[in-house]
């Protein structure tokens, strides 16, 4: 195909409609998975250290135990909480919420 053959369209649910007024429809994003990760903390060390790690060896990060963990999606921090048991599994129970505005911020 040459690009003479190309043509440049705009799918029909991204067209410029001026009646919709540019709203997003997010209920199309509600099922859309993400991954949620909570971060212990971070520990920077040689390869060399890190080769020599064996079972019943201690790392310690950069964060202490009575700090709040990270919580990430898709590798960005949205909330901060502690580690809780429940029903025999490990839980977070949130602390603090990172604000839209600040979310927003870290994209940049």
């Amino acid at each position: 195909m040459t690009n003479d053959e190309l043509k440049t369209t705009e799918p029909p649910e991204l067209e410029n409609n001026p009646s919709q007024g540019g709203d997003i429809d997010l209920d199309m994003l509600l099922d859309v998975p993400v991954v949620m990760t909570v971060e212990v903390g971070r520990k920077s060390l040689p390869i060399r250290d890190l080769l020599a790690l064996t079972p019943g060896a201690v790392v310690t990060f950069d964060r202490s135990v009575t700090e709040p963990m990270d919580v990430m999606i898709n590798g960005t921090l949205i909330a901060r909480g502690e580690v809780v048991s429940a029903d025999g599994q490990f839980g977070l129970r949130l602390v603090d919420v990172v604000s839209t505005k600040a979310r927003l911020e870290q994209l940049n």
